[in-house]
């Protein structure tokens, strides 16, 4: 994620804080020291970063469970509203959704009881209201803070755990895709529901509602993609009318290839044809910056590139966009040729016309009837 810090690795997931989660902590520092004092300042800065280290282990509680279905959890960031833990994959079975969404809740769950058994806390939803005054206990407003956080997140709406268990469920007997859509939907008006309490109580929660609107719409939206490109051949979908540009070539001819084409990412080929790295333009005017219009492609391009062949389905190559992070797969031939690209742009159009296309007819061959 960007504007986010890598601040160390826990079992082999980098641990990252976003650059807006610091401010947040200097905001806390500073309104709790003009409110109170130095000692009040401390106070309050020291219950946060204890909260958000209980929101961190609440995301290893989904990283874990992740893991022991094989999915691979490459980093979780922290974030002023929360953190987000990123899986490679989402799993499509119901029962390993739902265990990974629940995990989380359940770690909340077991930290307040674990401060009521071992640190005498008392857990009163009173200390909810006053979770910033420093007469009540911190353990106490730990504890009422983790049950809290426990039930919020069971609301039901993406990108919330409860979504994702509402989604588990909805899937035993809708499939996935009906399941995602309806959640989604439901998520959605759950969204209009925090938004009005927010006007009426805590402007916060504005900003929550409007988060969770758009997470739902994107939520559905990956897995409609998703769906409709199983089984589709990669080669129905690339881009295979683009401009190549050679490592050798200079940085201002680049520039020159930019502005006269609608390209935004150039693959850069060798001279047998096969991809070697991917120059974007964001490369190009730093590169232009740091090094000059003299500098050559090789030195400003990207050199990991994630390649697919031609014969292998779309839906990988959409996994392997979204497990990179990278900006396009290039797709070669059987001797390594590059011969298309798979950008986010092309999917997204693919998605355009796959929901403008008669029911019953599928991306493939086009025109033909699903089975």
């Amino acid at each position: 994620m960007g504007w986010s810090v890598n601040i160390g690795t826990i079992a082999g997931t980098a641990v990252r804080i976003h650059v807006t989660f610091l401010l947040f902590l200097v905001w806390i520092f500073v309104a709790s020291y003009m409110s109170g004092g130095p000692q009040a300042a401390w106070n309050s800065t020291a219950f946060m970063v204890l909260l958000f280290a209980c929101v961190l282990a609440h995301e290893f509680g989904h990283i874990f469970t992740a893991r022991v279905f094989g999915v691979a959890t490459p980093d979780v960031t922290l974030l002023p509203i929360g953190g987000v833990a990123r899986l490679e994959r989402i799993p499509e079975k119901p029962q390993e959704e739902f265990l990974i969404a629940i995990a989380g809740p359940l770690v909340n769950v077991a930290i307040a009881f674990g401060l009521v058994a071992f640190a005498g806390a008392n857990l009163d939803a009173r200390h909810l209201a006053a979770v910033e005054s420093a007469r009540i206990s911190m353990v106490d407003r730990l504890a009422a803070v983790n049950l809290f956080l426990a039930a919020f997140n069971m609301i039901p709406a993406f990108p919330m755990d409860g979504g994702r268990v509402l989604r588990a469920l909805l899937a035993i007997r809708l499939g996935f895709v009906r399941a995602t859509e309806v959640a989604a939907t439901i998520g959605q008006w759950v969204a209009f529901g925090l938004g009005f309490l927010g006007l009426l109580y805590n402007p916060m929660l504005i900003f929550i509602a409007i988060f969770v609107y758009l997470a739902a719409a994107s939520e559905a939206r990956l897995v409609s993609l998703r769906a409709m490109s199983r089984g589709v051949p990669v080669s129905s979908a690339m881009v295979t009318q683009f401009v190549t540009l050679a490592p050798e070539a200079h940085i201002d001819e680049a520039v020159e290839t930019l502005l006269r084409t609608n390209q935004s990412e150039f693959p850069v080929v060798d001279s047998g044809g096969r991809l070697v790295g991917l120059l974007g333009r964001g490369d190009m005017i730093r590169a232009l910056k740091q090094l000059g219009p003299d500098a050559r492609v090789a030195e400003a391009m990207t050199t990991q590139v994630p390649t697919i062949g031609y014969r292998q389905t779309l839906d990988e190559a959409f996994r392997i966009l979204q497990t990179k992070s990278a900006p396009a797969v290039g797709v070669i031939d059987a001797a390594g040729r590059l011969v298309g690209l798979i950008t986010s742009e092309t999917l997204g159009e693919m998605l355009l016309v796959g929901e403008a296309m008669p029911k019953g007819y599928r991306l493939g061959p086009w025109g033909r009837r699903a089975a």
